[in-house]
């Protein structure tokens, strides 16, 4: 795609939704996966195989959103969110190309800007995101609402094509 030819750091999408606005975190996250599933199944139905550095599973450690054959950390946003760093006015998905965290690792630049990131949201909220995780570790759909959830918590959502999976 695109984004080969030139790929400059920082390009991310933002989707806003006119509301609802009065969601909870459970309702929002629904939400979110609903939308996720819809334009997952619509990047099957134009024949785009999921992202092969990463896996379409869900409960994969290595799990990321592919969309036209490019991976995506997706940050929910909505007004009742439990985090200060995830509350804006209306509802929205953020979609950050995964392959930027890839080039900010190879230049040496992810750890030190994650942690600005983790001490301005410790700065806001009092405290460290409890879901926040490094790709790898745990599976980031975990992450993508903004909710906290435990344990026992299973993704919504499925990539049903036989897209080659590099960890599955």
């Amino acid at each position: 795609g695109k984004y080969h030819a030139d790929r400059a750091l920082f390009r991310t999408l933002v989707v806003l939704f006119e509301g609802p606005e009065d969601l909870s975190e459970e309702v929002f996250e629904r939400h979110l996966w609903a939308r996720a599933q819809s334009l997952s199944d619509k990047d099957e139905w134009l024949g785009y195989r999921p992202a092969p550095e990463v896996s379409s599973d869900p409960d994969d450690p290595h799990f990321s959103l592919s969309f036209a054959g490019e991976a995506f950390f997706v940050v929910g946003l909505h007004p009742n969110a439990s985090r200060p760093a995830r509350r804006f006015q209306t509802p929205a998905m953020v979609f950050n190309l995964h392959d930027q965290f890839e080039v900010l690792r190879a230049q040496q630049r992810y750890e030190k800007l994650r942690a600005a990131i983790v001490a301005r949201d410790v700065a806001v909220a009092g405290s460290p995101n409890p879901m926040l995780a490094r790709h790898g570790e745990i599976s980031e759909a975990r992450q993508y609402s903004g909710r906290v959830v435990g344990p026992e918590w299973k993704c919504p959502f499925s990539r049903t094509s036989s897209g080659v999976d590099a960890h599955g």
